[in-house]
């Protein structure tokens, strides 16, 4: 089971903003590369999302659904991405100082994926993961109400001695 961890500048309740507009899945979903339909309930248990993955023209068409949804604590999915199986993923949130901590944790669990050998898939799963936890902060951090402290892309634009200003 791969698992990924990151702080974040904002809330439990800002990331869980985030999560609970399906419209916005592609945007932090690594892999994700549109949406086709959400659910009128969604996020509530047992509702979908129908998105599409890849890249075009090789998009497949598939969901997503919720097995558990526990604002702003946690979250589980089960994200189906046939021919190559279904994965159970499971987000979790924690208040830490003025921010939250999240934890992705992602597992096959049914179909072909469940066959690669965990540490392969790990490794795939980790750098995908990654990524994801990257634009959820910048979606969570970015619609927050202002918080201390500057966000995940502000540290890496100072850190890339990017500033934003013009002529930068």
């Amino acid at each position: 089971m791969s698992r990924n961890v990151r702080v974040l500048n904002c809330t439990p309740e800002e990331v869980f903003r985030v999560l609970g507009d399906g419209w916005l899945y592609p945007s932090w979903v690594v892999g994700a590369s549109r949406m086709r339909k959400v659910a009128d309930d969604w996020p509530a248990e047992g509702s979908a999302l129908h998105h599409s993955f890849g890249v075009w023209p090789a998009l497949i068409d598939d969901t997503t659904s919720v097995e558990e949804w526990k604002p702003p604590r946690r979250m589980v999915m089960r994200a189906r991405g046939w021919p190559i199986g279904e994965a159970r993923v499971t987000i979790d949130v924690k208040h830490r100082g003025e921010g939250c901590i999240v934890r992705i944790q992602e597992e096959a669990v049914s179909g072909p994926g469940r066959f690669v050998p965990a540490p392969l898939l790990d490794a795939v799963l980790q750098w995908r993961n990654a990524e994801t936890l990257h634009r959820l902060a910048y979606l969570a951090e970015g619609r927050a109400v202002r918080p201390s402290g500057a966000t995940s892309a502000e540290r890496e634009l100072a850190a890339s001695g990017e500033d934003g200003a013009p002529g930068s």
